[in-house]
């Protein structure tokens, strides 16, 4: 239960760009390496399972105050613990960062929760002396947490690095695990929703593998990776029931196609686990490339970069056609945010107009700015399709990210649909309302995890197998 808390002052100071190469760097050791994300994110677990040499059902797992209890999130943490030789939790934003005013859902919260050490790292441009108040008041400030290092990154070279090690030295007892310099072979693209996806390098040009190794390199120089293996040696093993990962349903399988490609690629670990734990065999379906749906009994259409892509979707017709009548003929499917943005007319973006699926009347617009941010919340209506029984909670917890906003009107919505979501927090479809239902069709901006609080996995996986009994017994009866 080796493990460490990577944090910082704030946002953008490098921490997924360190923890990507520290996950590197001590894989290549030798080191089973498991990563964690605080919070709800898709793309920096995409890296840091990569970085980590994971595979297959393996990767990046998220804790998130949102969407889990404080007993899920220790859970969770010692499960997909329990084989690895160390664990780097990612932070999100900084260390004290988080929505609630006391703190309760920050980084600082999980760190002591999960009794992690924290190494903080700081964006050291433009100061020397003055990291000192800094680290000084961090460690006043949180002192439920242990702040075991700190790693000063962008540094401009041995001048600065010098300044910065004698300042820690004389006015703080916080160990120095290294000083990055500032390079070009750190840095990762960026655009408006963070950094690029791994799975879109190889359509961008870039070799993710190669940059990853770059990065690892140079953390492998910069940082004491020894100083930092021993901090995570300094914790005491967490007292928790690991998560059952070995229920099965006893029912038949059914087959779900999930969208995997450079376009939609947001897809949490775990509820792909969820989803196979529930009775699905899980299909691979490239939207640029394959040109039908094969024989599915369920579609998952996830979030990612569509609009990067438009050009791409549009020429692939022959996919379009084949999802366009599938959902016409009821094949169950769910569409988050990017998928729902491929299932509308068109998609507008940057001056330039790309034909969609064309099922849900209305076209996705492109902003400059986000539509809808943060955290969701969300009561169900009587028209969710996969009402259940699961006893969870009605009051949904989830999260948006969207720079798109559906436009030609509610009132086309619900003349061809409805609406499985009232909004209590969050913007979603229309600003009051999300999860547009047509047919077998649920699509929504809307991000949901599969937690204790709404395992909408379950749920949909029987929706999919009722739909299915359902086609099986209409079938029978014609025969007869």
């Amino acid at each position: 239960m080796s493990r460490i808390y990577i944090s910082a002052a704030h946002k953008s100071s490098g921490k997924t760009t360190l923890s990507i190469g520290l996950c590197r760097a001590l894989h290549q050791r030798g080191l089973k390496v498991q990563p964690f994300k605080k919070g709800p994110d898709y793309i920096d677990p995409l890296w840091l399972g990569k970085a980590s040499g994971l595979s297959g059902g393996q990767g990046c797992h998220n804790l998130d105050f949102n969407t889990m209890n404080h007993d899920e999130v220790l859970r969770t943490l010692v499960t997909h613990s329990q084989q690895a030789d160390i664990s780097i939790i990612e932070g999100n934003k900084g260390l004290f960062d988080g929505v609630a005013l006391d703190g309760s859902d920050s980084n600082a919260a999980m760190a002591k929760l999960t009794q992690t050490p924290v190494i903080l790292v700081i964006d050291t441009r433009g100061v020397t002396r003055g990291v000192a108040p800094l680290l000084m008041g961090y460690q006043q400030f949180g002192s439920e947490i242990t702040i075991a290092g700190v790693i000063f990154n962008l540094s401009s070279g041995g001048r600065h690095e010098a300044k910065l090690r004698a300042v820690t030295q004389e006015y703080t007892d916080i160990p120095v695990l290294g000083v990055v310099t500032k390079s070009p072979l750190l840095a990762l693209d960026e655009r408006h929703l963070g950094l690029m996806p791994n799975n879109e390098c190889v359509h961008e040009g870039m070799d993710a593998e190669k940059k990853i190794n770059d990065i690892a390199r140079q953390v492998t120089d910069q940082v004491d990776l020894d100083k930092v293996l021993s901090i995570s040696n300094t914790v005491e093993s967490l007292v928790s029931k690991p998560l059952d990962m070995n229920l099965q349903q006893q029912q038949p399988k059914v087959r779900i196609g999930i969208c995997e490609d450079s376009a939609f690629g947001f897809y949490y670990v775990g509820d792909k686990q969820a989803l196979r734990t529930a009775g699905a065999e899980l299909v691979s379906i490239n939207t640029l490339e394959d040109k039908n749906l094969p024989d599915l009994d369920g579609l998952f259409i996830g979030g990612g970069f569509p609009e990067t892509h438009m050009q791409q979707l549009t020429e692939n017709k022959s996919m379009r056609d084949s999802i366009q009548q599938a959902i016409e003929a009821g094949l169950p499917t769910y569409a988050e945010c990017g998928g729902l943005m491929y299932l509308a007319q068109n998609l507008h973006w940057n001056g330039q107009s790309s034909e969609m699926v064309g099922i849900i009347p209305g076209n996705a617009v492109m902003h400059q700015r986000p539509q809808g941010r943060g955290h969701v919340e969300l009561m169900e209506t009587d028209d969710m399709p996969w009402s259940g029984t699961d006893n969870t909670a009605t009051l949904i917890k989830a999260h948006e990210f969207h720079y798109s906003q559906l436009e030609n009107g509610e009132n086309e919505l619900l003349k061809k649909g409805k609406f499985a979501y009232k909004i209590q927090r969050g913007v979603g479809i229309t600003g009051d309302q999300d999860g547009w239902v047509y047919k077998n069709l649920l699509a929504s901006y809307t991000h949901m995890r599969d937690t204790e609080q709404f395992h909408w996995a379950s749920r949909f996986v029987d929706f999919v197998r009722q739909c299915k009994n359902q086609r099986q017994v209409k079938k029978e009866q014609i025969n007869d």
